[in-house]
Protein backbone atom coordinates (compact mmCIF):
# COMPACT_ATOMS: atom_id res chain seq x y z
CA UNK A 1 0.00 0.00 0.00
CA UNK A 2 3.18 2.26 0.40
CA UNK A 3 3.19 2.45 -3.08
CA UNK A 4 -0.06 4.01 -3.98
CA UNK A 5 0.77 6.26 -0.37
CA UNK A 6 3.46 7.87 -1.59
CA UNK A 7 2.24 8.55 -5.06
CA UNK A 8 -0.95 9.73 -3.44
CA UNK A 9 0.33 12.42 -1.35
CA UNK A 10 2.27 13.31 -4.62
CA UNK A 11 -0.02 13.79 -6.88
CA UNK A 12 -2.09 15.92 -4.03
CA UNK A 13 0.34 17.93 -3.54
CA UNK A 14 0.44 18.65 -7.28
CA UNK A 15 -3.22 19.80 -6.97
CA UNK A 16 -4.32 16.17 -8.76
CA UNK A 17 -7.17 14.56 -6.78
CA UNK A 18 -8.65 11.72 -9.03
CA UNK A 19 -5.76 9.26 -9.16
CA UNK A 20 -6.13 5.85 -7.34
CA UNK A 21 -3.29 7.35 -4.59
CA UNK A 22 -5.09 10.13 -4.40
CA UNK A 23 -8.47 9.11 -3.63
CA UNK A 24 -7.21 6.72 -1.13
CA UNK A 25 -5.29 9.66 0.80
CA UNK A 26 -8.74 11.69 0.55
CA UNK A 27 -10.51 8.06 2.28
CA UNK A 28 -8.03 7.83 5.06
CA UNK A 29 -7.24 11.32 5.20
CA UNK A 30 -8.22 11.66 8.69
CA UNK A 31 -6.24 8.72 9.57
CA UNK A 32 -3.39 9.40 7.81
CA UNK A 33 -3.10 13.24 9.60
CA UNK A 34 -3.74 11.96 13.28
CA UNK A 35 -0.80 9.58 12.68
CA UNK A 36 1.55 12.29 11.26
CA UNK A 37 1.38 12.71 8.04
CA UNK A 38 0.56 16.35 6.36
CA UNK A 39 -1.85 15.54 4.11
CA UNK A 40 -2.48 18.63 1.52
CA UNK A 41 -6.39 19.11 2.07
CA UNK A 42 -7.48 21.67 -0.20
CA UNK A 43 -7.19 19.50 -2.95
CA UNK A 44 -9.12 16.74 -1.80
CA UNK A 45 -11.82 15.07 -3.44
CA UNK A 46 -15.47 15.61 -1.39
CA UNK A 47 -16.59 11.88 -2.24
CA UNK A 48 -13.25 9.88 -2.46
CA UNK A 49 -14.79 6.69 -1.70
CA UNK A 50 -17.30 7.13 -4.67
CA UNK A 51 -14.92 8.51 -7.13
CA UNK A 52 -12.75 5.87 -6.74
CA UNK A 53 -15.45 3.47 -7.46
CA UNK A 54 -16.29 5.02 -10.35
CA UNK A 55 -12.64 5.50 -11.75
CA UNK A 56 -12.56 1.88 -11.19
CA UNK A 57 -15.81 0.84 -13.50
CA UNK A 58 -14.04 2.92 -16.18
CA UNK A 59 -11.08 0.74 -16.12
CA UNK A 60 -11.45 -2.85 -14.79
CA UNK A 61 -13.96 -5.61 -15.15
CA UNK A 62 -13.71 -6.73 -11.36
CA UNK A 63 -14.15 -3.20 -10.02
CA UNK A 64 -16.07 -4.13 -6.97
CA UNK A 65 -13.01 -6.60 -5.75
CA UNK A 66 -9.97 -4.44 -6.65
CA UNK A 67 -11.77 -1.64 -4.65
CA UNK A 68 -12.42 -3.88 -1.87
CA UNK A 69 -8.95 -5.21 -2.47
CA UNK A 70 -7.44 -1.45 -1.88
CA UNK A 71 -9.88 -0.94 1.33
CA UNK A 72 -8.10 -3.60 2.86
CA UNK A 73 -4.76 -2.46 1.98
CA UNK A 74 -5.31 1.12 2.94
CA UNK A 75 -6.75 -0.11 6.74
CA UNK A 76 -3.99 -2.10 7.30
CA UNK A 77 -1.77 0.41 6.08
CA UNK A 78 -3.26 3.07 8.55
CA UNK A 79 -3.31 0.18 11.22
CA UNK A 80 0.72 0.19 10.85
CA UNK A 81 1.12 3.76 10.85
CA UNK A 82 -1.17 4.45 13.66
CA UNK A 83 1.16 1.49 15.88
CA UNK A 84 4.11 3.31 15.09
CA UNK A 85 3.40 7.03 15.42
CA UNK A 86 2.10 5.53 19.12
CA UNK A 87 5.33 3.94 20.35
Amino acid sequence: MQSAVLPGLNDLHNGESNTIGALLIAIASTRLTEAGLDIPKDHLSPEPEFTLYANLQDQRDDAYVYYNALLNQLNSFCNALELSYKY
